[in-house]
């Protein structure tokens, strides 16, 4: 009888703990659709927004100013307040704003709503998110709930995006249309809002020092953030995040690569820009996250393979012969290094279980690698477009890819680090 109450109860535990991050990935697969419009409606948004490409690039811009600088605020805030709180409140904050974008405002309110979303989006929710999936597993399987978590967010991503653009095409393709598109996205996202509102837990907030002295939740909550500040192994593990995702940026100019170089008809670029970013998204997730969990027992040490092989396999693409070769050679070359790249991109989150940072901190180490790991989004764009302006053709693009090997070899070098930090506590303990 005791037996059948134990499995009883890690049934209900197990299909809890699932249902749970099916949730939390609907609200991850949701939430930044209004942010990224540009995606799927760049021109309807120069058109009917009548935004030119530098006023576009300036709402990102805003984007990214508002969310490095939100992030300090962040390392306090995710462990402060609730999850069942701060996740509701941005998904339906989000909608809320899209109502607003779905009337099409002129430059100042567009660079506006950038603002408002980076803040609710970035600040408010991701972190919150990643420290809500980092909760829900022990450390045997933290690589698997990441990789579950950015393959349903592709799965996700790709059905509510295709919905949008099926509503555009349906109203006419024009300004009401993608008023109408946006909408769409808002009420989703309030609809998620509402639903992940019932489905999650309230967090418990301490309110006491080390010591156990009651010190109220505000100062406890500073002191787990001086806490986090104060690890290095978080910082650490942001860096390899830094160094991956650094490499993850220069995916973005395959697409021209193979246009410039292979000659790759318009027709292609639409189907390889889905399957490089949805597709392998779905792919890389789960398969990372078994490697992760289940080969190597180590979400540190697969990152550290990872970048190895992701410098070795760029190197080897810089010296093939690429005029010579043919298109659909070149394209499944580019998108099996995409597919290396998010296998680590889905589980360089999972580490901060393995470093043995204290659960009651998590919002803070999630914050803090959201914000070292995100800032490559600040300066690589720009520093491979230069490059690519500086010298066209195949000699840009080398020197792009140069760049890329160092940065693997940054990212191998810093994750051994990581991995040797957490073999000694294993040692310690």
């Amino acid at each position: 009888m005791t037996e059948l109450r134990e499995d009883r109860s890690s049934y209900v535990e197990t299909r809890k703990k699932w249902t749970t991050l099916i949730v939390l990935i609907l609200g991850g697969g949701t939430i930044f659709k209004l942010s990224s419009l540009k995606d799927a409606f760049y021109i309807p948004m120069q058109e009917y927004m009548h935004l030119s490409h530098m006023q576009i690039g300036m709402g990102l811009s805003v984007y990214a100013i508002v969310q490095t600088i939100g992030l300090f605020f962040s390392i306090y805030i995710s462990d402060r307040f609730s999850k069942k709180k701060l996740i509701p409140i941005s998904l339906i904050a989000v909608g809320i704003i899209g109502f607003y974008f779905s009337t099409l405002p002129g430059y100042a309110g567009y660079l506006l709503v950038f603002g408002s979303l980076a803040f609710f989006s970035e600040v408010v929710y991701w972190p919150v998110l990643l420290k809500a999936v980092r909760l829900l597993g022990g450390e045997e399987e933290q690589g698997r709930m990441f990789g579950y978590l950015e393959a349903g967010r592709g799965v996700v991503d790709t059905i509510v995006a295709f919905s949008a653009l099926a509503i555009f095409s349906k109203l006419g393709e024009n300004a009401q249309a993608l008023s109408g598109a946006i909408v769409f996205y808002s009420i989703v996202s309030i609809v998620i809002g509402i639903i992940t509102y019932f489905f999650l837990e309230d967090d418990e907030i301490s309110d006491k020092d080390d010591e156990g002295n009651i010190v109220g939740k505000n100062k406890a909550t500073l002191i787990g953030v001086k806490k986090a500040i104060k690890m290095p192994e978080i910082w650490i593990a942001s860096l390899t995040i830094f160094s991956i995702y650094s490499v993850y940026c220069g995916l973005t100019y395959f697409i021209p690569f193979l246009k410039d170089i292979y000659g790759l008809p318009v027709t292609l670029v639409g189907a390889y820009g889905i399957i490089n970013q949805y597709g392998l998204k779905m792919v890389g997730g789960p398969l990372g996250g078994y490697i992760a969990d289940k080969k190597l027992k180590s979400s540190a040490k697969y990152l550290r393979l990872g970048s190895l092989i992701s410098a070795i396999a760029m190197i080897v693409i810089i010296f093939l012969p690429h005029e010579k070769m043919n298109i659909y050679l070149g394209m499944a070359i580019t998108l099996l290094f995409g597919a290396i790249i998010f296998t680590m991109r889905a589980v360089f989150f999972a580490p901060m279980e393995e470093i043995q940072v204290p659960r009651d901190i998590s919002g803070a180490a999630m914050s803090i690698a959201c914000l070292l790991g995100y800032m490559p989004s600040m300066f690589a764009y720009t520093l491979y477009g230069s490059m690519l302006d500086q010298y066209p053709g195949i000699g840009g693009y080398k020197r792009v890819f140069a760049f890329m090997v160092a940065f693997s070899i940054l990212a191998f070098l810093i994750s051994s680090i990581l991995v040797n930090k957490i073999e000694n506590k294993k040692e310690l303990s």
